[in-house]
C-alpha cells in the first residue's frame, strides 16, 4: 500500500491533501496551466474545434508524435430517441437563422448553409438506420522534464493540431481535471464534448491506419480484425481482418529465419479470441506449444497408433439433414481416393490406371456393405487393404501393377498410417497436425491427407469461421496432385465460410506454376516477409512491387513484412507480448530459457504421441465445451 499526498496550490499558498491509499505519484502539484507530477510537468488541452472533412486515421500525427503525448478519446453514445430529438432541434436553429437572415435582407451564411445541409444529411441518414450518433471529448496532456521544456512542448503540439485544423484550448485552472481524463480511467472530467457521426467516430479510431482501407462504418457486425503489428513508416498500429475481405484466404511468402511461422502463430493465436476455429498442418512440431497452452488438440501422424484413413466419408453425410452435398458423397470420396493414389506414388495415373482405381474403390465400399444407398454410410468405411484386393480381383495388369506398388504401404515399411482406420476423431478449437514424424517420403501425402480430413470438418453442417493453415505449403504444391487439391480448396473455402493460410518458403514453388499462381491470386490477403536474392524478380513481378518495396523485403529484418490487399499496402513490424513470445518464437534461445530440462536438443529424436503435454495455467483457455467464445 502506498500512501500519496495531493498538492494544491491556491490562493492562501500550498495545501497538502491526503489522497487514497492506491498506486500513484508521491505528489501532484496544481497550479493555473499546469501540473507538476513528482519531477515531470504536464499541461492538459481540450479539443474545441474539427476539420469539415476527415480521411481514415486522420489523428495519427498526434498519436506518433516524437515527444511523451496523451492523448484520449471518450465516446458516449445517444440512445436513438435523444439524437433524434436533438437533431430536430439542431436543425430547427439552423433553418430559422438562415430564414430571419433572409427576411432583413443579409447575405447568406455559406457556414450556415453548410452546416444546415450537413445536418439534413445526416437526419436521413440515421432515418435510415445507416449510422448513429455519438457525444465525443478528445483531450491531450503533454509531458515534459521542466516547465521551460513543457511550453516548447506545448507551441509543438498545439501546432501540430493547428496543421491538423484542429483547435485546441487549454484546461486552464482544471488541470488536475484535464490530467485525470487523459489517464485510463474512462472518466471525462472536463465535459468538452462534440457530436460525432459514426463515420466520423470511425476515422477518428486511434488504431485505423491510414495506410489500409476503412472498414464501412454503416457495418453492425462485430469486429474480427487481429493485430498483426506496428506500421513501420507511421508507428500506428496495423489491424486487418481477412474475413471482411473478398475472399478469407492469404498467403505467406518469405525465406527461412524471416519470422513467417511466428508471425502466423500470432495471427492463430488472436484469431482465437475472435471465436474462429484453427486447424494448422505442422511439418516441424513448431505448433505443438501453443496448442497445448490453449487447450487445443495436437494429433502427431507417424505416431505409433495414429493413422488417417482416406476412406472415410463425412460423418455428417449420412444424416438425411445434411441437405443435397451429401447425395453425392461416396463420389466425392471415390474422386479424392484417385488424387490420393497419384499422391501416394508420386506420378500421374494413365486412364487405364483410373478406369482400374475406379472399379477397385466401388468394389472396396461394396466389400464392407457400402453403396449408392446413404443410409449404408454411417457403416466402417474400407481401408486400403481392401483397395489392394479389389485390383488384384480385377486380373488386369494395370490392376496388379498398381497393388504391386500399394503393397509396402499396407504390410512394409510405410504401413503406419495406412494399415487401419482412422485412430483419432481431430475436433477442438485448435487442432494441429504434427507431420514431424513422418518419414520425408509420406508428408506430401500425410499433408494431404490432413487437409482432406479439415475439409470434411469444414464441409459439416454447423457453419462458424474455419482457418486452415499449411504451414511448409510446398511440401505438397511440389506434386501436381496435391497443388491442385489445395487450388480447389482455396477456390471453395470462402463459400464455406473458411480461410485457407498458405505459409511457404519456396517462391519458386508457388510462383512457377500455373497452379501456384492461381493460389496466388485467390488469396486476397498476401504477406511478404524478407525474400532470398535469387527469388526476389518473381516476387516482384508477381506482387507487382514499387522499387521502394521491393527494396524493403530484400533487405527487412526478422519480422518486418509487407501486407497486400489489392490497392492497400503497409509495411508492418511484427509485435507479442511477452507470454505470445514464449509460444510463438522456436529459437534454440528462447526455448532453452523457457524450458531448461527439456533435451529437445539432445538429440533429433522426435516427441512421439496424440495428446497434448499439461498445459501451462496461466495460459490454458477455459472452453470445456470445444468453442473459445
Amino acid at each position: 500500500m502506498i500512501s500519496t499526498k495531493l498538492r494544491r496550490r491556491g490562493e492562501a499558498g500550498t495545501t497538502i491533501v491526503p489522497a487514497s491509499p492506491i498506486a500513484g505519484p508521491g505528489a501532484v502539484e496544481v497550479t493555473a496551466r499546469h501540473l507538476v507530477i513528482d519531477d515531470v510537468h504536464a499541461a492538459s488541452f481540450a479539443v474545441t474545434g474539427y476539420p469539415a472533412e476527415v480521411h481514415a486515421g486522420w489523428l495519427e500525427p498526434l498519436l506518433t508524435y516524437p515527444g511523451r503525448l496523451d492523448v484520449a478519446l471518450h465516446v458516449d453514445p445517444y440512445d436513438p430517441v435523444t439524437a433524434s430529438t436533438k437533431l430536430r432541434r439542431q436543425r430547427a436553429r439552423l433553418e430559422s437563422s438562415r430564414r430571419s437572415d433572409a427576411e432583413r435582407g443579409k447575405l447568406a451564411d455559406p457556414e450556415a448553409d453548410a452546416a444546415a445541409q450537413d445536418a439534413a444529411d445526416l437526419a436521413y441518414r440515421l432515418a435510415r438506420g445507416e449510422g448513429k450518433l455519438f457525444r465525443v471529448g478528445l483531450y491531450l496532456t503533454v509531458y515534459a522534464d521542466t516547465e521551460d521544456a513543457l511550453t516548447r512542448e506545448v507551441a509543438a503540439v498545439r501546432s501540430l493540431a493547428s496543421s491538423l485544423l484542429v483547435t485546441t484550448a487549454p484546461a486552464t485552472f482544471r488541470q488536475l481535471a484535464g490530467w485525470t481524463t487523459c489517464l485510463p480511467l474512462g472518466v471525462d472530467a472536463l465535459g468538452s464534448t462534440r457530436t460525432f457521426d459514426t463515420a466520423a467516430l470511425a476515422a477518428a479510431f486511434p488504431f485505423t491506419s491510414p495506410d489500409l482501407a476503412p472498414a464501412d462504418p454503416a457495418d453492425t457486425r462485430p469486429a474480427t480484425g487481429v493485430l498483426y503489428g506496428v506500421n513501420a513508416a507511421s508507428s500506428g498500429l496495423v489491424l486487418w481482418d481477412r474475413w471482411a475481405q473478398d475472399n478469407h484466404n492469404s498467403i505467406t511468402l518469405a525465406r527461412s529465419g524471416a519470422g513467417k511461422s511466428y508471425f502466423t502463430k500470432l495471427d492463430a493465436l488472436r484469431s482465437l479470441y475472435t471465436g474462429v476455429q484453427v486447424f494448422v498442418i505442422d511439418p516441424e512440431n513448431e505448433y505443438t506449444r501453443l496448442a497445448n497452452a490453449v487447450g487445443g488438440t495436437v494429433l502427431a501422424l507417424g505416431a505409433d497408433g495414429v493413422r488417417l484413413n482416406p476412406f472415410d466419408l463425412p460423418a455428417h453425410a449420412a444424416n438425411a439433414a445434411a441437405g443435397p452435398a451429401a447425395g453425392n458423397a461416396l463420389v466425392r470420396r471415390s474422386l479424392f481416393v484417385h488424387t490420393f493414389i497419384a499422391v501416394l506414388l508420386g506420378c500421374e495415373l494413365s486412364a487405364v490406371q483410373r478406369a482400374a482405381v475406379d472399379k477397385a474403390v466401388l468394389a472396396a465400399y461394396a466389400s464392407v456393405g457400402i453403396g449408392r444407398d446413404p443410409r449404408t454410410w454411417s457403416r466402417p468405411a474400407p481401408v486400403l487393404r481392401d483397395l489392394i484386393e479389389a485390383l488384384l480381383d480385377l486380373g488386369t495388369d494395370a490392376g496388379l501393377d498398381l497393388a504391386a506398388q500399394l503393397e509396402p504401404f499396407t504390410t512394409g515399411s510405410y504401413s503406419g498410417l495406412f494399415d487401419g482406420p482412422t485412430t483419432t476423431d481431430p475436433s477442438g478449437h485448435l487442432v494441429s497436425f504434427s507431420l514431424r514424424e513422418l518419414p520425408d517420403e509420406l508428408k506430401t501425402v500425410g499433408t494431404l491427407l490432413v487437409l482432406d480430413a479439415i475439409w470434411r470438418q469444414v464441409m459439416s453442417p454447423t457453419r462458424r469461421r474455419r482457418l486452415v493453415v499449411v504451414d511448409e505449403a510446398w511440401l505438397l504444391m511440389r506434386d501436381p496432385a496435391g497443388a491442385n487439391f489445395l487450388l480447389r480448396m482455396a477456390k471453395a473455402a470462402r463459400k464455406q465460410w473458411a480461410g485457407l493460410a498458405v505459409i511457404t518458403q519456396d517462391a519458386a514453388d508457388v510462383l512457377g506454376s500455373d497452379l501456384g499462381a492461381a493460389i496466388v491470386a485467390n488469396s486476397a490477403t498476401q504477406v511478404l516477409l524478407r525474400q532470398a536474392p535469387q527469388a526476389l524478380p518473381a516476387v516482384r513481378a508477381a506482387f507487382r512491387l514499387s522499387d521502394g518495396e521491393a527494396a524493403l523485403i530484400a533487405s527487412a529484418p526478422a519480422g518486418l513484412g509487407l501486407l497486400t490487399a489489392g490497392s492497400s499496402r503497409v509495411s508492418f513490424h511484427v509485435i507479442a507480448s511477452d507470454a505470445e513470445h514464449q509460444l510463438a518464437s522456436t529459437s534454440p534461445a528462447d526455448l532453452i530459457e523457457t524450458e531448461p530440462g527439456d533435451d529437445y536438443f539432445a538429440d533429433d529424436t522426435p516427441h512421439a504421441g496424440t495428446e497434448p503435454a499439461g498445459p501451462d495455467p496461466g495460459l490454458m483457455l477455459d472452453d470445456p465445451e470445444g468453442d473459445l467464445l
